[in-house]
């Protein structure tokens, strides 16, 4: 403020010399932290040049959505972690052999976490059906209850949600609530405060009004996540509001898919989330009931797989191409916002010419509509190389799945798009079941609705294509 009172008392010549100087230096600030930190060449160049152009405007942006804060948080937490867990033995774990056994060693290796056998792992089909589910868990719950979303709507059913957790509390479980520092509500967020003023320790996910603290704008957590006495969890893309409830007839309905999962791999959903709260809170939560002893739930082969910028290591997204070079027949993936990479696009349409069957399954119209015109251009790609992509026909589709030749199976909380793979934190399931995999398949396989073609995409007017090639210069944002 002193600097600004100054400015103003000094003449129009000293005023110039002085905005000269302040452009230059902060030209400096930016091209030496980007020439350190910043790992991609497009987005180093990309930054650069547009603060050449417009330093005071540029080194504001790359302040707000350039600096990655969130890996020097990470490293300093690294050797503070509550959240590891011993108790799995040579008896949970597992070791797949055969044209898969590349994928399952590269996950293991990145990830830190084993295959886990002795799980069962249910689908759930919107708010309709997993909601029930869910607030039943958490009236039953006796030791502890651990929520973590994205959304969470003080509506009709955020308040079900939120009396459940309040009454678990008051039974004596220790309850913890982790929801995202936008997507429950950026200025204004009324089930935080109903849920602090019962007394239920929440927070809110890298939330913060101070400019200095920005990696709050665009790294999100997307992860969604239930676990109950450590015996019982849920992931999966469903979020907490009246809109997932197709019943109740909402204005913009959205259909999901969540997943209940029971067994030994509720020991890795724990951990996931303790992870995450401690490096919101600092808060240490590693308590051996948290852990019980395991119990076989069924016959799955499972691993919980986290990701986000807190890591140089994109887990989610080099999994999922990982599983597409193995491929040898089909390959389904269904997603709400398809927007990947070239890298990503290309594997797809090398798969595609190797034979294998590749299908992408996406919402005919998605509630972004600057995504969908984005991905218009990404789609030619894969169609220009044999890769087949259906529209879902309305309610807008939700679902985060993925499948390889109807044996593994991939589902949770990532879209794949460059936002969900590279700067959301996000968690992952994937799942070594034929049968669940042939299930999950036909699943995505019923959402077909209308083949999009080239010569349709070839066919739009000129200020179609602009629009939507200049829509592409965010893809990295949107």
């Amino acid at each position: 403020m002193h600097v600004f009172y100054t400015y103003l008392f000094l003449t129009d010549f000293q005023q110039d010399a002085f905005l000269a100087i302040l452009r230059f230096v902060l030209i400096l600030l930016v091209i030496f932290h980007v020439l350190r930190h910043v790992r991609d060449t497009r987005s180093s160049i990309g930054w650069i040049g547009f603060t050449l152009i417009m330093p005071i405007t540029g080194f504001i942006l790359y302040m707000m959505f350039g600096v990655n804060r969130v890996v020097h948080r990470a490293q300093k937490l690294v050797n503070n972690r509550p959240w590891h867990n011993k108790l799995l033995d040579n008896m949970t774990r597992y070791y797949i052999k055969g044209h898969f056994y590349p994928l399952a060693k590269v996950v293991e290796g990145f990830t830190g976490r084993p295959l886990l056998i002795g799980n069962n792992v249910e689908p759930l089909f919107n708010g309709d059906d997993a909601y029930p589910v869910m607030l039943e868990a958490i009236n039953s719950a006796k030791v502890c209850v651990f929520l973590s979303t994205y959304i969470l709507k003080s509506d009709e059913t955020g308040k079900a949600f939120a009396d459940a957790l309040i009454a678990a509390q008051q039974r004596g479980a220790t309850v913890r609530v982790l929801v995202d520092g936008i997507g429950s509500g950026y200025f204004y967020c009324p089930i935080s405060r109903y849920l602090k003023k019962n007394g239920i320790k929440m927070d809110r996910f890298m939330h913060s009004f101070l400019p200095w603290k920005m990696p709050f704008i665009n790294l999100r957590t997307h992860k969604k996540i239930l676990i109950v006495d450590g015996k019982v969890g849920f992931l999966g893309g469903l979020n907490i509001a009246n809109e997932n409830v197709l019943a109740l007839h909402p204005k913009h309905p959205v259909s999901d898919t969540h997943f209940k999962i029971t067994g030994a791999i509720v020991h890795e959903l724990t951990e996931a989330f303790l992870q995450d709260w401690f490096f919101i809170t600092a808060e240490d939560l590693n308590k051996r009931s948290f852990y019980p002893e395991t119990e076989t739930a069924g016959n799955m082969i499972c691993r919980i797989i986290t990701a986000g910028p807190d890591s140089d290591i994109e887990k989610i997204k080099y999994t999922m191409m990982q599983a597409i070079s193995l491929a040898r027949k089909s390959i389904r993936i269904m997603t709400p916002y398809f927007l990947p990479d070239d890298r990503f696009l290309s594997l797809l349409s090398l798969a595609a010419i190797r034979g294998v069957d590749v299908e992408i399954v996406i919402p005919e119209q998605s509630n972004q509509r600057l995504v969908d015109w984005a991905r218009n251009i990404n789609n030619l790609m894969p169609l220009q190389h044999g890769c087949k992509i259906w529209l879902v026909k309305a309610p807008f589709n939700h679902s985060k799945l993925m499948v390889i030749d109807r044996i593994w199976s991939f589902v949770g909380s990532s879209n794949v798009d460059m936002r969900s793979l590279r700067l959301n934190f996000e968690i992952n399931m994937e799942i070594y079941h034929k049968e669940f995999a042939e299930n999950l398949d036909d699943f995505i396989g019923f959402h077909r609705h209308k083949l999009l073609t080239l010569e349709e995409l070839e066919n739009r007017s000129i200020i179609a294509k602009f629009r939507d090639a200049t829509t592409r210069l965010l893809l990295p944002y949107l």
